[in-house]
């Protein structure tokens, strides 16, 4: 450990030898490349990835991945600082993969609600899928309130603010009226909703996580009618009911950060 902590304060260069865990399909001739400290970042993160499905993420260390990898454990640390970390990497590209894979749903002239909220979460679905395998691991960490991991936590809000955009543009984009007083609660109750199917998701062993495909295609007309009938003046007291909950309970960075709760750090592994 301590000539990790060494390296982390000076790392050395990216090795430019090739890792044994390159690329299988280099880029187009044409393509631009990357900078070096991208690509470095970039194989880090599928290296982890790869020995978490593989070894699991409890007994994969920040020194196997470096090795693998083909860096130094200083390398590793410098571009993440934990194995926590590597996992908001993941998140991270999770939530670009599903930004750009919802692009032909929200802006492809769809209009009806119900087909935009199924097209995203089944979107979620398509992205995620090669990562079904080891999901568990992830949730069991991400389920302690403490964990930087949990989608709730500061550490997660980029990808979380990346969500609740993407289900702001499902009903912005959409042909339903909606009570303003839930203009910014919506998005982020879709969001909650979103967060529900991927604990279903990660727990369904049905083949090609069919159980799930099913609910989103149960869900998605329901929620759709929910929001429709929002409008009306007879629920108005149900609406204002439901945005004082969402103002009052939905965790948020700052809420989190302010209640003074102390948060546990994990110790480094190498």
């Amino acid at each position: 450990m301590k000539d990790a902590k060494e390296e982390k304060k000076a790392p050395d260069a990216p090795k430019t030898a090739a890792p044994r865990s390159a690329a299988a399909n280099p880029p187009a001739p044409d393509a631009p490349k990357a900078p070096k400290s991208e690509q470095t970042r970039t194989l880090i993160l599928e290296t982890a990835l790869r020995l978490f499905r593989e070894r699991g993420y409890d007994k994969t260390t920040m020194r196997a991945i470096a090795q693998e990898a083909g860096v130094s454990v200083g390398n590793a640390y410098y571009y993440f600082a934990s194995k926590e970390h590597l996992v908001q990497g993941f998140y991270d590209r999770i939530a670009e993969e599903h930004q750009a894979a919802v692009e032909p749903v929200l802006e492809g002239g769809e209009k009806e609600l119900v087909a935009r909220i199924r097209g995203v979460l089944l979107a979620w679905l398509d992205i995620a899928e090669p990562y079904h395998e080891f999901a568990a691991q992830f949730f069991k960490n991400a389920a302690d309130p403490d964990s930087p991991l949990s989608p709730f936590s500061p550490e997660s809000e980029g990808p979380r603010e990346a969500a609740i955009e993407v289900h702001r543009r499902v009903i912005s984009g959409a042909s339903v009226k909606v009570d303003p007083e839930l203009t910014e609660a919506l998005p982020q109750l879709l969001w909650l909703q979103q967060m529900g199917l991927v604990l279903f998701w990660v727990y369904d062993r049905s083949e090609g996580a069919a159980n799930s495909r099913r609910l989103v295609e149960r869900l998605s007309p329901v929620t759709a009618r929910a929001i429709s009938l929002s409008r009306f003046r007879i629920l108005r007291p149900l609406v204002k009911e439901t945005h004082e909950l969402l103002a009052d309970f939905m965790p948020t960075a700052a809420g989190m950060a302010a209640s003074g709760r102390p948060r546990r750090t994990a110790p480094k592994q190498d």
